[in-house]
């Protein structure tokens, strides 16, 4: 996968992404601030900041905010809504997760969402953000679980490439737990938190969804055993998705 095909899907995922529900969550969004303990006057980087929705959950809280993300298309959606929301002291520019063109030590922590399942080696970015993130400062990682099991690990992965191009591979927990360990960071803090998504939005969000529908349920309709990680439930006339989101805390 190339990055070419990120900033492909999540230029045909600007708009929608911004305005579902599992991104603005407010619960989620709560976790990730609570995870973080952002202090007054401190500096916050979000990674792969999409529409910028966590980085205008943090502004208010800290003395300033600034977001990167590959995707021009999704920069544009988080200055228009931070300008809209009255968050001046968030700020946002183009860049790569995994090769940041920022000071060492310049943050005082750092934050990224949904994003290392789109990256073939999520370490880099664990490396970056121990890089930018000065001695004392905090790490937050959340991202979707995928099942320690090779069968369910196999099934799910599948279903989420031919509905989105650009998902390279979940993690399971203990593949996400151990990324800091070749850097100088500690696990302070995880929790994992159920995320229920209306199915047909997720199906359709993703640029692969509408084409690949019949493939995309005929390997929901058989799941492995041990598929816990990534579920189909059919609540009164819809069907949902349920997904485990791992939050994680790491400290420089």
């Amino acid at each position: 996968m190339a990055q070419s095909d990120v900033i492909t899907e999540f230029t045909h995922q600007a708009e929608t992404f911004n305005t579902s529900a599992v991104a603005r969550s407010e619960p989620v969004l709560d976790a990730l601030v609570e995870a973080a303990g952002p202090d007054a006057g401190e500096r916050w980087l979000e990674v792969a900041c999409g529409p910028g929705l966590v980085a205008r959950r943090l502004a208010p809280l800290v003395g300033s905010v600034h977001g990167v993300d590959v995707t021009a298309a999704m920069i544009e959606v988080a200055r228009r809504e931070a300008a809209g929301a009255g968050a001046t002291n968030a700020t946002f520019e183009l860049g790569d997760a995994t090769s940041l063109a920022l000071p060492a030590a310049s943050f005082d922590g750092a934050i990224t969402r949904f994003s290392l399942h789109h990256i073939p080696a999520p370490g880099r970015v664990l490396s970056e953000l121990a890089r930018i993130v000065r001695p004392g400062g905090a790490i937050v990682v959340a991202d979707h679980l995928a099942d320690e099991g090779a069968a369910a690990f196999a099934w799910s992965q599948e279903i989420e490439r031919l509905r989105d191009p650009s998902h390279w591979a979940s993690l399971p927990v203990g593949r996400l737990r151990a990324l800091g360990d070749r850097y100088d960071v500690a696990l302070e803090s995880e929790r994992v938190i159920e995320l229920e998504l209306d199915y047909e939005d997720w199906l359709t969000r993703g640029s692969g969804g509408e084409a690949a529908r019949d493939v995309i349920e005929g390997l929901v309709d058989e799941p492995p055993d041990g598929a816990d990680c990534f579920t189909v439930a059919r609540r009164d006339d819809r069907r949902v998705l349920r997904l485990r989101m791992w939050v994680g805390r790491w400290r420089r």
